[in-house]
């Protein structure tokens, strides 16, 4: 159960009610402060509309955060997400696979991008290594806003757990497909 009561956009001051055009548990948290909420949704904007990041990898990537975070609010949301950008069955069980050191079939560069999101969340940087090895496969601005994308999302599945906002009914379809393991990565 989330620590903070959930706002609705009527609870809101009229200046800031735009900032519920979503109206999805996260936000309806992050509202209790309108200028976070809005610096949120700037990054997260550009990370999903303006960013040349290949959107199934950086939705790999979100997922690969998630995952290792427990998150069922991010592992859920980015399930359906992921759909909707190219994301399949076959990755999502290719992501858990990896990650649990089982063998997966993933193509190279999501392999690269899935790693390089373990080091960064697990490590707090991502090696020299993978960081090489991505290049061949993103030019400078697709590895920045890869590497942008990861640490956002490892801050938000920070908000996530502390202010411990809650999974919308609809979402749990994706986390009875998808469990998360109950220890931690």
């Amino acid at each position: 159960m989330a620590r903070m009561p959930y706002l609705d956009k009527s609870d809101l001051a009229p200046e800031h009610q735009d900032l519920m055009k979503r109206d999805i548990a996260l936000y309806r948290q992050l509202v209790h402060s309108p200028g976070a909420l809005r610096a949120f949704q700037g990054l997260g904007g550009y990370i999903r509309f303006g960013s040349r990041l290949d959107p199934r990898l950086r939705e790999l990537a979100i997922l690969q955060v998630g995952y290792l975070a427990r998150a069922p609010y991010e592992w859920s949301h980015h399930i359906k997400i992921g759909y909707e950008f190219g994301v399949t069955d076959a990755d999502i069980t290719a992501l858990i696979d990896d990650t649990e050191g089982r063998a997966a079939t993933l193509d190279p560069a999501a392999a690269l991008v899935l790693k390089g999101a373990r080091e960064t969340t697990q490590a707090g940087a991502m090696s020299a290594a993978t960081f090489g090895a991505l290049q061949a496969h993103l030019d400078r601005e697709q590895l920045v806003d890869l590497i942008v994308t990861i640490a956002f999302y490892n801050g938000v599945v920070r908000v996530l757990g502390s202010l411990e906002i809650d999974v919308e009914p609809e979402y749990a379809k994706y986390l009875e497909r998808f469990p998360l393991p109950t220890s931690p990565a």
